[in-house]
């Protein structure tokens, strides 16, 4: 007697995201074992990543060199500027030109030998702080084509320190980690950048503060009228920090710690930062003190600890949150790979959803007042826009959990795999593998769902061909399969080549088969 087609669906592939903690075994099919060059967009499905865009020609200054520092300053008058740094040199972003900033400071230019700048701003004035470096100013009330020393402000008053981590909050600019001191912070006057003695500027030693014993400042932060002091081991919480001659400590955290500084995230509602364990909110680590271990990353604790272990030189560790695309990426050079956490919502467990990006990894972040998300790369400031990685292709892949159809001794004969995408011709590879091996059988079909780019009524706004378009149907393709196993795995990869590709739904039919 023949036996009866089985049908299996996985709706929302992918939607809780990459897990690679939890056994493959017994996994919700709500997660993915296997999310490359995806994110989780606004509708739930996992879908392919945006690319990147060159925003500028060539700089002869910059060459091929990275840009390892992008920051947005906005004038007294609202004028916005985009500031960049990499290759030993300071650049502004004007239309499609990247123009090199000149020494303008009347005395010798400094003499810039490496590339780990912050970048801050306080009453119209952009400040680049990098350890073992003088701090260096663009202020467009006086250039808008130099730079110089801070200290060589017209009414510079008392020592800035050179400091490898700042922060303006508060009204005044707050600073720490120098070439010789690691537990000092300091802070200027209110409002004035340049004055760093008298009025209400001062500093602050943590030397015996430190509730486990000597620690080292890592980076800063501000929220909520709190200062949040990251040691590598430690963390302080001073609370009245909008007047810091009666600030006080209000809270220590001695079982964790941050390794990054540019790691450091405020999400609006929360800070988020990286550490030996993991990724971390604060909240979350103020509430469990005892046992704050990773609850971002929860379900890929192993990988992001391991990849945190193998990054030679932490300082290339950096970090954005796009309240635009509502995720938190954090990059890890070594490895070559992007995490992005998407913070819509957490999962049960406290888990971000993530997926991972491997094949564009940008070398700075900056997310503008306008929501415009700018990476940096060799030789260029790019734009997260279109569907192309600098005119190139970027692969997405996306593999489920294993599916054993509730009988793990009997095994199913695989007959049809069916796919419901959201993308425009686009060719699909659909792959599917048994019992844990990662042998796939594969086939390419091809999504069909209408023309591309077309506007409403045919007519986009400003005849731009792209300021709205027709949302595209959902398209239903299917692969006659082959192969039987005691365990299923169903994957999808696709060449993302300027056009998005989102996956919905999953649809598999199968046989009995015979007893193992």
């Amino acid at each position: 007697m023949a036996q009866p087609i089985q049908p299996f669906s996985i709706t929302a592939p992918g939607f809780y995201g990459l897990n690679l903690q939890d056994s493959p075994i017994d996994m919700d099919m709500k997660y993915a074992l296997k999310a490359s060059n995806c994110i989780i967009d606004s509708a739930g499905r996992i879908a392919s990543r945006k690319g990147w865009a060159k925003q500028h020609t060539a700089n002869t200054e910059l060459s091929t060199s990275n840009v390892t520092c992008i920051g947005e300053l906005v004038s007294n008058t609202g004028t916005v500027t985009m500031l960049s740094a990499g290759g030993g040199y300071l650049y502004k972003l004007v239309g499609t030109t990247l123009t090199t900033l000149t020494y303008g400071g009347g005395g010798s230019a400094p003499t810039i030998s490496a590339n780990n700048w912050q970048f801050v701003q306080l009453n119209g004035i952009g400040i680049f702080f990098q350890r073992g470096h003088d701090p260096l100013i663009y202020d467009p009330a006086v250039s808008t084509t130099t730079f110089r020393r801070l200290s060589e402000h017209a009414t510079y008053a008392g020592t800035v320190p050179q400091a490898n981590t700042a922060i303006s909050a508060y009204g005044r600019i707050w600073c720490a980690d120098t070439a010789t001191d690691k537990n000092t912070i300091t802070w200027s006057d209110i409002i004035t950048p340049q004055i760093w003695t008298g009025g209400t500027a001062g500093s602050l030693d943590l030397l015996g503060v430190w509730p486990e014993g000597g620690d080292e400042i890592v980076a800063l932060a501000a929220h909520n009228n709190f200062l949040v002091i990251f040691g590598k081991t430690q963390i302080l919480i001073y609370s009245g920090a909008n007047d810091p001659a009666s600030m006080v400590l209000s809270d220590t955290i001695s079982t964790v710690g941050c390794i990054a500084r540019d790691s450091i995230q405020n999400v609006g509602r929360d800070l988020i930062f990286l550490s030996t364990l993991g990724l971390h909110t604060l909240g979350r680590v103020i509430q469990e003190k005892s046992s704050p271990m990773a609850d971002l990353s929860r379900n890929v604790r192993d990988e992001i600890v391991g990849h945190t272990a193998i990054e030679a030189n932490p300082a290339l560790i950096k970090s954005i949150y796009s309240t635009e695309n509502a995720f938190y990426l954090l990059t890890f050079p070594t490895a070559s790979e992007v995490y992005c956490f998407d913070l819509r919502a957490k999962l049960e467990n406290g888990a971000a959803r993530m997926t991972t990006w491997t094949s564009n990894v940008p070398t700075a972040f900056c997310s503008t007042s306008t929501g415009v998300l700018y990476f940096g790369k060799a030789g260029y400031i790019g734009k997260y826009s279109t569907y192309l990685d600098d005119a190139l292709t970027y692969r997405m892949a996306y593999i489920s959990p294993h599916i054993d159809f509730g009988d793990p001794i009997m095994t199913s004969i695989l007959k049809k795999i069916i796919i419901t995408t959201v993308s425009i011709n686009q060719p699909v590879i659909v792959k599917w593998a048994f019992d844990f091996l990662q042998r796939f059988y594969s086939q390419t079909v091809t999504v069909n769902a209408g023309a591309a780019n077309a506007a409403y009524y045919n007519t986009s706004e400003y005849n731009s061909g792209a300021e709205y378009t027709t949302p595209v149907a959902a398209t239903v393709v299917g692969v006659n399969a082959s192969g039987a196993g005691r365990t299923i795995q169903v994957g999808l990869e696709c060449n993302i080549d300027n056009k998005l590709l989102s996956l919905q739904k999953i649809d598999i039919y199968t046989k009995r088969g015979k007893l193992v």
